[in-house]
């Protein structure tokens, strides 16, 4: 592994897998250190491509839309009942009430499944900060219309900021202050009256006003290309512009 900080695209699909794309996860290195940065459906197969469960230094969820979080259901069963062995349980950073939530799925009788014997799990919260092996993780709300966070994620002098899903929102700008790298959602193909999401050009203005090195273009939805969502993203940021096709490595800085 590498020690310099790097970003794989495991999956970039919304709001449901393609043939060839799962939903949104990433696998983040550095430094020796592995992080699987959402989960949504088909990342865990792409994972396993680089690294095993019992290898990850930890997880972190942005929100629990499925699109973003569901595979957690299946890492449950091979933490437990499948070919590895867990030292310990795996860390896991994701919004409030993500143990009960999963538990709610995964438990099939009148005593709750052991979520906590996989996960060990963190609550996440504005302004939250966790060291995970070489990496520094920063976490803020975003604006989503439920609890959703987007991460900073620094290693070394370099710097990737993930928005999750979110609509525009100072606390996503000010996270991505001068970082290397914005991997951020383009979702929207056009502007929505009480947005929850980007457009490509509002992907563009983030970068623009946070002074990004960088930008990725992620979750592109439906209705959109990616390359056109990389055209309408640089009609508003002067940076480079890239598109998280998955499969992809993209070291940072």
């Amino acid at each position: 592994m590498s020690s310099d900080l790097r970003l794989t695209v495991l999956g970039s699909a919304t709001p449901y897998a393609s043939a060839d794309n799962p939903c949104s996860g990433y696998l983040v290195t550095g430094g020796g250190t592995r992080l699987w940065l959402d989960a949504g459906s088909g990342t865990l197969a792409q994972l396993r491509r680089h690294t095993r469960l019992d290898e990850l230094d930890a997880i972190w969820i942005s929100h629990l839309h499925a699109d973003h979080s569901a595979d957690l259901l299946t890492a449950y069963y091979g933490a437990l009942y499948a070919d590895i062995r867990l030292a310990a349980p795996i860390p896991l950073y994701g919004p409030p009430g993500i143990a009960d939530r999963l538990a709610h799925f995964l438990t099939n009788t009148a005593t709750r499944s052991p979520v906590e014997s996989a996960f060990a799990v963190h609550e996440l919260h504005d302004g939250h900060s966790a060291r995970v092996g070489a990496l520094t993780l920063t976490s803020r709300a975003v604006s989503h219309g439920m609890p959703a966070f987007a991460v900073r994620i620094e290693a070394a002098g370099k710097s990737l900021v993930y928005s999750g899903d979110s609509a525009p929102c100072p606390s996503l700008t000010e996270l991505a202050e001068g970082c290397d790298v914005l991997l951020c959602e383009a979702d929207s193909a056009q502007a929505e009256s009480e947005p929850v999401h980007h457009t490509p050009e509002d992907a563009g203005d983030t970068a623009a006003k946070s002074g990004a090195s960088r930008l990725i273009v992620t979750h592109v939805g439906p209705f959109l290309t990616p390359q056109q969502a990389i055209s309408r993203a640089s009609t508003r940021y002067d940076g480079p512009v890239d598109y998280a096709s998955p499969g992809a490595t993209f070291p940072i800085g």
